[in-house]
């Protein structure tokens, strides 16, 4: 065998070895991605799904929302969404003063207690579930009445507020006439978009928490 014959045969070698290498080593990445893959799916459900979905998808204060989705003729979901949407089921403050699960402005709050006989209200009392969940569901309630049930304006309303959603409606030629994509500010559109979304999923990940069975 001649110097040349045995140096090409070596090189030979080492390249295929070097695709074998390569070959085990996608391998290996491909079983650790399948495996991660299972490991998620198998945490959604099996016992990790609860404390997935509390994460993902969190649900406080259901007794409370299934109570003022009652009252207020309401699905529970929808309420629960609109919550997720406003403050992921933390109790906060926003810059623009909203306050509570609800993000309810003080003025709006002001609102809904002459409306409602809520004569010994004071803005602190948005800082109670109860409270809050309540002056946020009859808001959603008044929304959808003054909208004759359109729920798509009654959502925008509540983010964007009734002077913005009468102004659009009025362009788009009437309430009959108003779809998703005559909302022109984008923040409102993925809203409502992320609303309708939530709802879904609340109704369909807590259907016994939320009253469906």
């Amino acid at each position: 065998m001649t110097p040349t014959t045995a140096g090409s045969e070596t090189r030979i070698y080492r390249s295929g070895a070097g695709r074998q290498a390569a070959t085990r080593r996608r391998r290996r990445v491909a079983l650790l991605v399948v495996a991660v893959i299972a490991g998620a799916v198998a945490l959604w459900l099996g016992p990790g799904e609860k404390a997935l979905r509390e994460i993902t998808l969190p649900l406080r204060h259901e007794d409370i929302i299934r109570q003022q989705a009652r009252e207020k003729h309401l699905d529970p979901a929808l309420i629960a969404a609109v919550i997720y949407q406003e403050s992921k089921f933390s109790d906060r403050t926003s810059a623009a003063g909203a306050k509570g699960l609800m993000q309810i402005l003080p003025s709006t709050a002001r609102f809904i207690a002459k409306r409602s006989g809520g004569t010994a209200f004071v803005p602190s009392d948005l800082g109670t579930p109860q409270v809050n969940i309540a002056y946020g569901s009859y808001y959603l309630r008044y929304l959808l009445h003054r909208y004759g049930g359109n729920k798509t304006l009654a959502i925008a309303a509540y983010n964007a507020g009734e002077t913005n959603v009468n102004r659009w409606v009025s362009r788009a030629g009437g309430a009959g006439s108003f779809t998703r994509d005559d909302i022109p500010f984008p923040e409102t559109r993925a809203y409502v978009d992320s609303v309708f979304r939530h709802q879904k999923d609340y109704r369909e990940h807590y259907p016994r928490e939320l009253g469906y069975k």
